[in-house]
């Protein structure tokens, strides 16, 4: 048993050795499978933040966890972060000890509002602070709108306002007051408005009212703009010579047209800023589609000038410019024009050797009349510019020298001057064979004056043909009213009879039919005039309430016009409270006198439906100068008869108790303007109005109207005087400058 005993003792040593050896290798091998995948699991996970772009984390391992530390941008960045570790390592064993940046504190919203006004309401849309009175602005606008619709579309937020609010805000509202077609936008500080007038004078008015209204430290940036003016014939040109490249007249018909314009004037070597002028009255749209090319045409060419006349294009190129150029040029243009225009162009040649048939042309448009083609001599050539200053004004005389002309040839040129000057607006060509004449004339005799003219000059057969149309609105026997003419009339009623109102009301008080009949006669040939009707009132009660009541009072005595029978289809009404004053307020006849109605014109051009006349289109061949002579005589004689009829049939009517009988005045009035009314024959009107250089009467009996017929006895009236016993009348024209010429070489 001892020996037994003694045996197991070394075993169990051996043992308990072995066990020992094999739990230090366990930990040992532990430790460092645990450190391996320690630094392995740190290593794989920083690289995968890097690539993401976390760059700002920090990877940490404790054992088998993994920590994450740093301040991520956001929540956002840090949940991001997080998510890119877990795909590395399981979930369990990440450790988010990351921080967020802590948010910037979150400032006042930008408070900003916009007020759309027009003749239906007021619009007011934006974010204003909360404290501001909504139903205050809305009253106060309500007024202002006199019963249009006020939409409350404002947000709002729980802030305080910012500086510059509320005094921005209170001035924005008074311009949305003065402004009646306009949007006007509201932020701190700083007013923006951009309006629409109905005239150059209400567009300087409110500007005028919105600067002299501004606040002291608000800024006002205004865009008012008015009605662009009316402009016939509508006409662009561009010249180009020794003294640069210039527009010497320049319209458009809208802004982006202007800007191709002008630049395409830059390009052309037009120095500084040009000017070009927006207007009505274009013949189309497609405007600059035609005045661009028109513009490059010149720059091709290097010198020479264009002219655009409603439709009708005209090029000169002068005698320095390449044949080949010149072709080039012309076709490139005449491919870019739109269809409907008409290009004529013009190349001047040299002196030396002239070809071709002789030809003359004159334009006129504006007082300034273009002179082309061929004249005899230099001496010729300033004959005719004198002779075409006289009558026209500027001259452009592009006539060119050529000593082989026909005989009669500047005889030919001055009668188609004089004849050209009949006209407001055109054209005439002269040839060895034909004179051709077209335009516009404001006298439906146009024609046959042209013609007496040619007659009178070239005596019987010169061939001719014309194209002339009358336009009523240029005649000046028709004495049609100006729009101001209208305006002084109808303020010169109401300065004789105004119209009062009840106290406080815009009730008309008594009777105003005798004002409603001077308006009614005031109107007469006015109706085509756009003519504003404006209330104004003095400076007592609120300025909201003086706006109302002005406008009220306008459209009372509108419907009250109106209502009696006036014709005024252009006619429009409006208040200005007591905005624009004329006298004192101070005192009770200075606020009397601001208490009224006024009229105003609108635009200067009359809006008119009526259709253009065709032209007058005839040809045939000049009398000889004694059948114009006689005919001159016979008229002569007739007007002077009918002069002697009226001066003697007028104080008979009135001496008899006629009622309506005239007065002397009205008889002196009459006796003038028989002469042009009795008339023989139109067609030599011109040469009777030339030569009738006195008053009728003492040309026909310059001694005291001695040798008056006696009367036939029949119906009261008085026969005609024989021609014989008038004293001759010589008629006068321009002097016969060729006869001058040869009698000076001689």
């Amino acid at each position: 048993m001892a020996n037994r005993r003694t045996r197991r003792g070394p075993a169990v040593v051996a043992s308990l050795i072995a066990i020992a050896a094999a739990g230090g290798l366990s930990f040992v091998g532990a430790r460092a499978a645990a450190d391996f995948i320690e630094t392995h699991s740190a290593t794989e996970v920083a690289a995968a933040l890097k690539q993401g772009g976390y760059d700002w984390a920090t990877v940490t391992t404790d054992g088998l966890l993994v920590r994450l530390t740093g301040t991520a941008p956001d929540e956002v960045q840090r949940f991001r972060a997080k998510s890119r570790a877990e795909s590395v390592v399981e979930p369990d064993r990440v450790i988010d000890e990351i921080q967020v940046a802590a948010r910037e504190s979150m400032g006042a919203p930008q408070f900003e509002i916009e007020l759309l006004r027009n003749d239906h309401g007021i619009s007011i849309v934006g974010l204003v602070p909360a404290a501001l009175d909504r139903k205050a602005m809305v009253a106060s606008l309500r007024a202002e709108a006199a019963g249009g619709e006020i939409s409350d579309l404002v947000e709002t937020a729980d802030y305080p306002a910012p500086d510059g609010w509320q005094a921005a805000f209170d001035y924005g509202l008074r311009a949305a007051k003065l402004a009646h077609q306009a949007k006007v936008s509201i932020a701190p500080g700083s007013v923006e408005v951009r309006a629409i007038t109905d005239s150059a004078l209400e567009k300087a008015d409110l500007e005028t009212a919105l600067e002299k209204t501004r606040p002291a430290g608000i800024s006002l940036k205004a865009d008012v703009t008015a009605p662009r003016p009316v402009i016939t014939p509508f006409t662009l040109r561009f010249v180009k010579d020794d003294k640069g490249a210039r527009f010497e007249a320049c319209a458009a018909n809208d802004e982006a047209g202007r800007d191709r314009i002008v630049a395409a004037g830059a390009g052309a070597g037009v120095a500084g800023e040009a000017h070009c002028t927006l207007g009505l009255g274009a013949p189309t749209t497609r405007w600059a589609d035609a005045a661009v090319p028109a513009i490059q045409a010149v720059a091709t060419l290097g010198a020479g000038a264009v002219t655009l006349t409603d439709t009708q294009i005209t090029l000169f190129a002068p005698a320095s410019v390449p044949p080949a150029t010149y072709d080039a040029a012309v076709a490139k243009l005449d491919a870019a024009l739109p269809a409907l225009f008409n290009l004529r162009a013009e190349h001047e040649k040299q002196i030396e050797p002239i070809r071709g048939p002789a030809e003359f042309s004159a334009v006129i448009a504006n007082d300034h009349v273009e002179l082309r083609g061929r004249i005899g001599n230099e001496r010729m050539r300033g004959a005719v510019d004198s002779l075409a200053s006289s009558r026209f004004g500027d001259v452009d005389n592009g006539l060119r020298i050529d000593p082989s002309l026909p005989e009669g040839w500047t005889l030919r040129t001055i009668a188609a001057i004089e004849a050209l000057a009949t006209l407001d607006q055109g054209s005439v060509s002269v040839t060895p064979d034909l004179i051709r004449l077209s335009g516009i004339s404001g006298s439906p005799t146009a024609s046959d004056m042209a013609v007496a003219r040619l007659s009178q000059r070239l005596g019987a057969g010169a061939r001719y043909e014309l194209s002339i149309r009358y336009d009523k609105r240029l005649d000046p026997l028709l004495v049609v009213p100006t729009g101001e003419e209208c305006v002084d009339r109808l303020n010169s009623v109401m300065s004789q009879s105004e119209i009062g109102f009840e106290p406080g009301k815009s009730i008309i008080a008594g009777d105003p039919e005798p004002t409603l009949a001077g308006i009614s006669a005031a109107m007469q040939d006015c109706a085509d005039y756009k003519i504003e009707l404006a209330g104004h009132t003095d400076s007592q009660g609120s300025e909201d309430m003086n706006a109302k009541l002005s406008r009220d009072r306008a459209k009372a005595v509108m419907d009250a016009i109106r209502a009696h029978g006036v014709a005024a289809p252009h006619m429009t009404s409006t208040g200005y409270g007591e905005s624009r004053p004329i006298a004192d307020n101070e005192t009770e006849a200075g606020r009397e006198a601001n208490r009224r109605i006024e009229f105003t014109l609108l635009s200067e051009e009359p809006v008119s439906d009526d259709d253009i006349s065709a032209p007058e289109q005839f040809a045939g061949i000049t009398d000889s100068a004694e059948v114009t002579a006689a005919k001159i005589a016979r008229s002569a004689a007739a007007a002077a008869s009918g002069a002697i009829r009226v001066a003697l049939e007028g104080p008979v009517a009135a001496d008899a108790g006629h009622p309506g009988g005239p007065t002397g005045a009205e008889v002196i009035v009459a006796a003038a303007t028989a002469p042009a009314n009795a008339v023989a024959n139109a067609q030599v009107s011109i040469q009777v109005i030339e030569a009738l250089t006195v008053p009728a009467l003492e040309a026909a009996f310059p001694d005291n109207m001695e040798g008056v017929a006696e009367s036939d006895g029949q119906d009261g009236e008085i026969a005609d005087i024989p021609v014989e016993d008038l004293p001759k009348i010589e008629p006068m024209g321009p002097p016969d400058v060729e006869a001058a010429v040869k009698a000076d070489k001689k």
